[in-house]
């Protein structure tokens, strides 16, 4: 043998591996190639390992994650004279996209550059940072099936992405102030563009005005989080009198490490903190509670804005009461005009909705969207072998998920399917998503509950349904979450979740099912269980007060 041949298994693809694993070889004047293939990145090297497997695993880029390798003997029929990507091997491919990714280090160090072509440019990114799910329209990942699609690339983008040894190598995103989005600020009788867009809208921040702002998944309403008066406008003129509100942060200075690290990671999500860590908010931010939601920039156009503002500031959802928020320009204009007193826009289009990301600061997810979907995770020992499995969840606070092998993909945050306007983004995201891992369901499972959309959706597919008891999801979710394998044993798990659809087909209160997972289902009996009693306004009431009562979700 005269060569070895490693293969790499793990976040691989879509991430700027193969570039890597070019410059790594390069750098180590090693001759051979790499390819993307349908289970992973397959690399034959010249001669012996040589360190090189540890090298990949000490230098991974950012947003890869390798699970596993394995080195083995290569023969070369014709030894090669220097290192090479090749084309993608034949056959089915694992296809992945990555979670939009905020900022990286390289593309805000230029940003903030005078000397760099892409000099406050507010739409920079990269390999390893940038819009991915959120613009995507369909598959193939490619620049034509985005929403880059209206913006051809210049010749110096051009090259960028033509070379493995830059970090824009293949980027679809990617784009420059020649040939890229362009921002735009509409008030009443005003019009600009570009950074003088970004100015009057630091301007009107500063002055204590409500700003709509574009972002990478839909739509906030900003204001300074230290102005009582503009934090009370904004509260009234959406109809938000007391639910607190998301703050971001200039920076994560003087925060809990757990925190700042979570905030700084490329998922970049709102984290929970003691409000009494956090400085310059006014107490109207979070009345009578003792966390706050706070993030820090995660899009190149936030960090501008923060740069120019040096304070928090409000960053909550762009939407009326009882619609999902704007996506689009002509929709946030005309939804929002009561509510805000500018619009700072751009033209690149937010294909698929993704909110801000909730964790605790202890890890613990409360809203999984922007940064994490559409990852996949794993599923607990023992259950290796699903059936492709289509599961659409509750119609409040509604995800859903593509369960196959030993994974289970799910779903952005959607909400309230009954809402205006949430059930069609809805069945875009599932659309897509099953088509970005070719996925094909031999079964539909849904909530018991027959009144649910979700559930009278999938009566309609030509698949064969199962329904599953509201608490015992519930459950069942939880022992998921947390790995419980399938032969763990018996547990309890006590679901305090309101009302759910109970196994004689009525509606039931918080439960205590006593059960063990078993094929995403739940063997169970009901160990005790609350009736529901009745109230005025039946289920209808019960989705307006379940949020209120539910927890605390900026």
């Amino acid at each position: 043998m005269n060569g070895v041949q490693i293969r790499i298994r793990g976040k691989v693809q879509g991430v700027g591996f193969r570039p890597f694993v070019w410059q790594l070889a390069r750098a180590q004047a090693r001759c051979g190639d790499v390819c993307n293939d349908g289970d992973g990145v397959l690399v034959r090297l010249v001669g012996g390992d040589d360190g090189f497997t540890a090298a990949l695993a000490d230098h991974c880029p950012p947003l890869a994650r390798i699970d596993n390798t394995a080195c083995i003997p290569y023969r070369w029929a014709a030894t090669p004279q220097d290192f090479t990507i090749r084309e993608s091997g034949a056959g089915r491919m694992r296809t992945q996209i990555v979670p939009d990714a905020a900022t990286c280090p390289a593309c805000l160090a230029e940003m903030n550059d005078p000397r760099a072509r892409r000099y406050r440019y507010p739409f920079i990114n990269c390999t390893h940072c940038g819009p991915r799910l959120t613009i995507i329209r369909a598959m193939p990942y490619d620049r034509p099936f985005t929403a880059m699609a209206p913006f051809p690339l210049c010749s110096p983008c051009e090259a960028e992405f033509r070379d493995p040894a830059d970090r824009r190598f293949h980027a679809q995103p990617v784009a420059c102030p020649d040939c890229g989005p362009r921002l735009e600020w509409r008030a009443e009788g005003d019009a600009l563009d570009g950074e003088a867009a970004l100015q009057a809208a630091i301007a009107r921040l500063a002055a204590g005005d409500i700003v709509a702002i574009k972002g990478i998944g839909g739509f906030h309403l900003a204001c300074d989080a230290g102005n009582p008066a503009a934090v009370a406008t904004l509260r009234a003129r959406k109809h938000r009198p007391a639910k607190p509100l998301a703050v971001m942060l200039p920076t994560a200075t003087g925060l809990p490490a757990a925190a700042a690290a979570l905030m700084g990671s490329p998922a970049a999500p709102i984290v929970l903190i003691a409000k009494a860590q956090v400085s310059g908010l006014c107490d109207e931010i979070a009345p009578g509670l003792a966390e706050v939601g706070v993030m820090l920039p995660s899009n190149p156009l936030q960090h501008l804005l923060l740069q120019g503002l040096a304070r928090p500031i409000v960053m909550t959802s762009g939407n009326l009461s009882g619609r999902p928020p704007a996506l689009s320009n002509a929709q946030a204009l005309n939804e929002l005009a009561d509510i805000a007193d500018g619009f700072l826009l751009h033209n690149r289009d937010i294909v698929q909705r993704m909110d801000d990301s909730l964790v605790r600061s202890s890890g613990e997810m409360l809203r999984r969207a922007r940064g994490y979907v559409p990852d996949a995770l794993p599923l607990p020992p023992g259950l290796g072998d699903i059936p492709p499995l289509l599961a659409l969840g509750a119609d409040m606070k509604n995800t859903f998920c593509l369960a196959r092998g030993s994974e289970a993909v799910l779903s952005q945050h959607f909400g309230d399917l009954g809402e205006e306007g949430v059930e069609q983004q809805w069945r875009s995201a599932l659309q897509l998503m099953q088509s970005i891992y070719a996925f094909v369901p031999q079964r539909v499972v849904v909530d018991a509950h027959p009144g649910y959309r979700s559930t009278q959706w999938a009566a309609s597919l030509p698949l064969p349904l199962e329904t599953v008891l509201h608490h015992h999801a519930h459950a069942a979710a939880c022992l998921a979450e947390h790995r419980w394998p399938l032969d763990g044993g018996d547990v309890i798990a006590l679901t305090l979740d309101g009302i759910g659809m109970g196994g004689e087909r009525r509606a039931v209160g918080r439960g205590v099912p006593a059960g063990q997972l078993s094929r995403m289902r739940t063997s169970w009996r009901a160990a005790g269980r609350r009736a529901a009693r009745g109230g005025p306004g039946g289920t209808p009431a019960v989705a307006k007060f379940a949020g209120p009562l539910s927890g605390i979700c900026p």
